[in-house]
């Protein structure tokens, strides 16, 4: 059976994939030509559609890795890293989708900046007070 810690980390990264499709596919289908035409409603529907299988996902992780309910994370911790995952899904995705998409210096440095912000979020108590 698969721990609460790596559970919790594997519904986020695959909620987060969910969730930049739905933020951001239609872009891309858009700039391939596809739903240039389609109503903003349609365009809306469809997001909401994808996004509910973000929330399948997204929920059960909060659930199950929040320390209230005996999970290993805190609230604070749980954000955090969601963040960070959130960001690493966005690049890759963006990367891969769009060949307009450059990552640049400024961007490593925010991405550096946030998984330090991982790790201050996991200081012990004892440590970060």
């Amino acid at each position: 059976m698969i721990s609460p810690m790596i559970a919790t980390v594997v519904l986020l990264v695959i909620s987060n994939i969910f969730m930049t499709l739905a933020w951001y596919g239609h872009l891309k289908l858009q700039s391939a030509g596809v739903g240039s035409s389609w109503p903003l409603y349609v365009v809306i529907l469809m997001s909401w559609g994808i996004a509910l299988l973000e929330y399948c996902f997204q929920v059960p992780a909060n659930r199950m890795g929040f320390e209230g309910n005996g999970g290993p994370y805190s609230l604070m911790q749980l954000k955090v890293m969601q963040e960070v995952i959130t960001l690493v899904v966005f690049i890759i995705f963006s990367m891969i989708a769009f060949d307009s998409f450059h990552l640049r210096w400024n961007h490593l440095v925010a991405a550096a900046l946030m998984i330090a912000a991982v790790y201050f979020v996991f200081l012990p108590e004892s440590k970060a007070a």
